[in-house]
């Protein structure tokens, strides 16, 4: 878990130990490991909690994971997505490169099923400042949960 006096150390790789990047490269593409993610604790780059993983969505060209979807609300629950791009792996939890107000504010994206609407997938990547352009597969979307 970062300290929590350097809240800056998962947004900036070069703020990052060797064995830090190791570990954030690995977390980011290894996986075996993205079975073990689910159900723990996200928490932003601040060191706030955010809540807990559910799902995991892939770029479906290749094959990493994009983001990641969290429970919202107490009367009105729903699931918002957060980026998994730049996350570093802790013991007891997953620290992302947004803050929580950020996911709070992420666009309401509805999603039945494993995949997005290509609209919804370029609402999120866009709100989120990523580089965004539609997948080459038929259905024009870039991203599956698998």
């Amino acid at each position: 878990m970062m300290e929590p006096n350097d809240p800056d150390t998962a947004a900036t790789s070069g703020d990052a130990s060797a064995e830090e990047r190791s570990t954030e490269t690995e977390a980011t593409v290894a996986h075996q490991d993205l079975s073990e993610w689910r159900g723990r604790d996200l928490i932003d780059r601040d060191g706030q909690r955010i809540g807990k993983l559910e799902d995991v969505y892939f770029d479906v060209e290749t094959d990493e994971p994009q983001f990641g979807t969290v429970k919202e609300g107490f009367v009105d629950r729903h699931f918002t997505f957060v980026p998994l791009t730049a996350v570093t792996v802790g013991p007891d939890n997953i620290q992302v490169a947004v803050t929580k107000q950020q996911v709070k504010d992420a666009p309401n994206v509805e999603h039945l099923g494993d995949e997005l609407s290509q609209a919804d997938e370029s609402a999120l990547y866009h709100y989120y400042e990523m580089n965004y352009t539609p997948s080459h597969n038929p259905s024009g979307r870039r991203l599956a949960r698998h």
